[in-house]
């Protein structure tokens, strides 16, 4: 799931605006309590309260292109007569509003990571979206996202007594062998792996099936 965070300073930004749109989204952002039904109808209420003109509408996706298009096409005329857009969703929603409506768009929230929900309001990250899981590996346990080095092939020489010199905590690697050894793998521990290449992820990506 993506994580976001509200925006603190939001409203900072539609001061010249006076007819305003807000898409929510009703998946990701409505789990992380930060773009759903009660966040859309509670914005739309403190902008009527700026003396300005604002409606909102949930779209259940709106990273993809075809259910922003179907949600959204009773709004048109709304969208059409607004003059600037507020995206409750993360950072890949706000740019598929863009491409979709030709409107100036305000994200609303901040893209946090990919995480993990353990209950609602607490989020772990645990994928990178690297583009080259090794989670078999390593046990299910990346060490992309747990470690603070980003090491691929076991501890570091800073470890001391099986915690990390960074953070204190446990060092992965020594949890990854634990897993390895309850699966009786511990022979995928010896594993040599080359250097990840980050240039994969430093430019954009698309993945055409």
């Amino acid at each position: 799931m993506i994580i976001t965070k509200t925006k603190d300073n939001l409203l900072d930004y539609i001061k010249k605006y006076n007819k305003i749109f807000i898409i929510g989204c009703g998946t990701c952002a409505t789990k992380c309590q930060t773009g759903g039904e009660k966040e859309v109808e509670n914005l739309v209420n403190k902008i009527k309260n700026m003396n300005k003109i604002a409606n909102g509408k949930i779209v259940e996706s709106p990273c993809d292109l075809r259910i922003l298009k179907r949600d959204l096409i009773n709004n048109k005329s709304e969208i059409n007569e607004s003059e600037v857009i507020i995206a409750l969703c993360c950072g890949v929603g706000v740019q598929t509003i863009i491409e979709y409506t030709n409107k100036e768009v305000i994200p609303g929230l901040d893209t946090l990571f990919i995480g993990m929900v353990e209950r609602i309001g607490k989020f772990y990250e645990k994928c990178r979206a690297c583009g080259n899981c090794i989670l078999y590996e390593t046990g299910g346990i990346c060490p992309i996202t747990n470690c603070p080095k980003k090491l691929l092939n076991g501890p570091c020489g800073g470890m001391r007594e099986g915690k990390c010199e960074v953070n204190d905590k446990d060092c992965i690697w020594v949890i990854i062998y634990k897993r390895l050894k309850e699966y009786g793998r511990e022979e995928d521990y010896k594993i040599i792996r080359e250097a990840f290449d980050w240039s994969n992820i430093a430019k954009p990506r698309e993945f055409i099936r």
